[in-house]
């Protein structure tokens, strides 16, 4: 139990029903769904689509999601990979002769790869929902046709985004008041937003992806010089994939297969599998130390390997052999920071991420996104759709398993995770930050499995982070600790920002309760009844 003199503050809990999400809009408008006959589907859905309104720095419909579903607490899992892919127009070569040949700028119209989500939505309210897309998406009309006060941590990325949504004058004019950020309380509203979910109400996937909304954004595109077509959003669809998964102090941690970064959290509790971590002080420099080493060789092989992979591709199974692990393990020295590996500089990113559990124990993980803050920075004014930057993530060398191509889906950073044991589902959860989410993820499990900490409890802990050569500290990591990692050659700096956030929600199928959590670093919180 936690410390009830100390700030922070406890669990959710309920018998029937949670939801937790980083938004109290978003939260309040999944418990609706399900009180109003809707299940976990519906509720995740709709909890997203408010967040496309009152989040639009980290979500929208002009970006990607990933979905994992339990029905019925079953631990066969329906896994969805709603993410867009390249215009059939970008080939390495047109990017060159637009002057792009090493990093793919980020707000550029040349990063806005397809928008996906709309197209998610729409394939899980028809295969699992029970409600129609228009009662779904009412909340999120509400607050986009009537404004809505924007909440604190909302305010804090938006006031750093202010280069992000200048390039685009569409941009400037909505998102920017005088060309100065929205403050927390102020009111914003999303009009020509609203117009777009009511003709996905009326029209489905169609209404999104052909005719005058499809017609309105590639004008917008191309406008700005893209390559988009009507062709290309015509073909956008989602897919059904096959969870990957590992064995962490016995329990199943599921993940979505490549082009989505989640098997680097495998690979990471695989390695962290062969010590006691337990045996560290929670906070403790020998803890983060090897959490820290453990990251920088995952994600090494993350950068060399990943990317949308061939079918039969044996990547995965060769980054997830035991045999693999045990080898990088050696590698790891308790005393000095690694010297031998490349120095990957990352990026924090924004996401929103949605945990909930329905009175029939469905259970759904679900992340949307747009990428960077506010993606692209690119707006249509007609449709109310700001682009994510996603296509950013792809590399300009064409042997690289992630080189950008036509048709092609990008390597992906948002990853939702479930967590299953005994033919159950046990908790969906998931750690929103960009390249963070894998060191998250791997962060949250091992406050929950190694240290016993309640979900609220693991998602308040303090983290660290790498960042080339630097280690990103959060507050509350203690000055000794700080002081330890230094000493064994890390060298540290103060986060400038919170390092990610996250919601889980724990299923204890003998007591029949919900546990949930949601994290501090984000306005949201876990509600149940």
């Amino acid at each position: 139990m936690r410390n009830l003199q100390m700030p922070g503050r406890s669990s959710a809990r309920a018998q029937q029903a949670m939801a937790a999400t980083s938004h109290p809009l978003a939260t309040q408008a999944a418990l609706a769904m399900m009180k109003a006959g809707g299940n976990a589907i519906d509720a995740a859905i709709a909890a997203a689509a408010v967040q496309a309104v009152v989040e639009p720095q980290s979500t929208g419909i002009g970006g990607d999601c990933f979905a994992i579903i339990s029905k019925g607490g079953s631990d066969d899992l329906i896994a969805l990979n709603a993410s867009g892919r390249a215009p059939q127009a970008a080939t390495i070569e047109a990017f060159r002769t637009a002057g792009i040949d090493g990093d793919i700028p980020l707000h550029n119209v040349h990063a806005i790869s397809m928008p996906g989500a709309v197209a998610g939505w729409c394939r899980l309210i028809k295969d699992h929902g029970t409600l129609s897309l228009s009662e779904v998406l009412a909340p999120a009309i509400h607050y986009a046709e009537n404004g809505y006060a924007v909440e604190d941590r909302v305010s804090f990325d938006w006031a750093n985004s202010v280069p992000a949504l200048s390039w685009d004058p569409a941009a400037r004019a909505h998102f920017l008041k005088d060309g100065a950020p929205y403050k927390a309380g102020d009111v914003h509203d999303q009009n020509a937003l609203a117009g777009t979910l009511r003709t996905i109400c009326d029209a489905g996937h169609d209404g999104f992806y052909r005719g005058p909304v499809a017609e309105a954004m590639v004008a917008h595109l191309q406008g700005l010089g893209g390559l988009h077509t009507l062709s290309d959003f015509a073909e956008v669809k989602a897919d059904y994939v096959t969870p990957i998964s590992t064995i962490y102090r016995g329990y199943q941690v599921h993940e979505l297969p490549p082009n989505n970064q989640g098997i680097t959290a495998l690979m990471m509790l695989n390695m962290l599998s062969g010590y006691d971590v337990a045996s560290w002080p929670e906070l403790s420099g020998d803890r983060f130390h090897m959490e820290l080493e453990a990251g920088r060789l995952a994600y090494r092989d993350r950068n060399a390997f990943l990317g949308e992979l061939p079918d039969g591709d044996g990547t995965v199974s060769a980054l997830l052999n035991p045999a693999r692990a045990a080898v990088q393990r050696a590698e790891i020295d308790m005393a000095r920071r690694m010297t031998h590996l490349p120095e990957i500089a990352l990026d924090l990113g924004d996401t929103v991420y949605i945990s909930v559990v329905d009175a029939d124990r469905n259970a759904v993980s679900f992340i949307n996104s747009v990428f960077h803050s506010f993606g692209s920075g690119a707006y249509c004014p007609q449709s109310g759709v700001l682009f994510q930057n996603r296509g950013a993530s792809f590399r300009m060398d064409p042997d690289h398993p992630n080189a950008l191509a036509p048709g092609k889906r990008p390597m992906h950073t948002i990853m939702p995770g479930m967590l299953t044991k005994g033919g159950k589902a046990v908790m969906p959860f998931g750690v929103m930050g960009g390249d963070y989410q894998p060191f998250g993820q791997t962060h949250f499990l091992m406050g929950l499995l190694d240290y016993g900490r309640s979900p609220q409890e693991a998602l308040d802990a303090p983290r660290v982070f790498f960042d080339g050569e630097e280690v990103l500290v959060e507050d509350g990591i203690p000055p000794e600790t700080v002081a330890s990692l230094q000493a064994k050659g890390h060298q540290t700096r103060p986060a400038h920002e919170p390092l990610g956030g996250g919601q889980a929600i724990w299923i204890d199928w003998d007591n029949g309760t919900l546990t949930g959590g949601s994290d501090p670093r984000k306005d949201g919180l876990a509600l149940g009844y």
